[in-house]
């Protein structure tokens, strides 16, 4: 029986990574989610926008906790690295602060006006700010990175760097190759460097813990991406759970961190 060798059509390769399209009615979420951040954010007006480099989007929004030791939970947005910002997503901080924790949530420059590589090292910026800064804003304690979608990229990204003690990908997007093929890079513009590089699932494993999770309702690819990255790290000997979220798609696993003892609000008090 002859095999099928031919191409994938455009429009499947573009679907297995729309996650908008698969989850009809999210931007009603996260409207709803901008507007119950912005009361949260005006009651720490204080530590809001706080520069930490020289571009119009390197700014951070500090929660600081009950006490300036406590765990710090650092959280990068998603959006396929070209969409949203910082400020939709205080909201995201409710679970672990209700535990004492400080929240601190860095925005980044979205492509095409930077590259991902730009972005990666602007992550590491906030970082740095984060570590040498935080203590006169009163956030002084462990760094606990995360990030959802494009954020889980850059949060398992983030783990090598010295002030961070741990980290949870959510939804997170580990081999860059097949977003060449989509139509996500007309702004990304990925070079073969970049998916070489930046791809955590072709570099060494991090030795610090990494849990991973993903709703079991979404996207095969994204599922796969998962997996596989939680995979390679066991074979690496690296620590961390994975950990499906039972009927979440892609934006309601997000839900799992609003609430004091929501699944992804435990992930992250383990971690600590």
């Amino acid at each position: 029986m002859p095999i099928d060798v031919s191409p994938v059509p455009q429009d499947l390769r573009d679907a297995a990574y729309n996650n908008g399209q698969a989850v009809p009615g999210w931007g009603e979420k996260f409207a709803r989610w901008t507007e119950e951040s912005a009361a949260i954010r005006a009651r720490h007006a204080a530590t809001m926008d706080l520069p930490y480099g020289p571009r119009e989007r390197n700014r951070i929004d500090l929660f600081p906790g009950v006490s300036p030791d406590a765990p710090c939970l650092v959280y990068f947005h998603g959006g396929y690295w070209m969409r949203n910002s910082r400020d939709m997503f205080a909201v995201l901080g409710e679970g672990v602060t209700a535990h004492g924790w400080s929240v601190a949530i860095p925005g980044y420059t979205l492509a095409p006006d930077a590259s991902l590589s730009d972005i990666v090292a602007e992550c590491g910026a906030a970082l740095d700010w984060l570590t040498a800064s935080g203590v006169r804003h009163g956030v002084a304690g462990p760094l606990i990175v995360s990030g959802w979608s494009a954020g889980g990229h850059l949060a398992a990204m983030a783990l090598s760097h010295p002030g961070v003690r741990a980290g949870l990908a959510i939804s997170g997007l580990f081999e860059l190759a097949p977003l060449r093929d989509t139509y996500l890079d007309e702004k990304l513009k990925l070079t073969m460097t970049e998916i070489a590089d930046l791809s955590p699932l072709r570099r060494p494993a991090v030795m610090k813990p990494l849990a991973i999770t993903y709703g079991d309702e979404e996207l095969p690819a994204l599922v796969a991406n998962s997996h596989a990255m939680h995979a390679a790290r066991a074979r690496q000997g690296a620590a961390g759970d994975l950990i499906p979220i039972a009927r979440a798609d892609h934006f309601s696993i997000l839900d799992e961190m609003r609430t004091r003892d929501g699944a992804l609000t435990r992930a992250l008090l383990a971690l600590a």
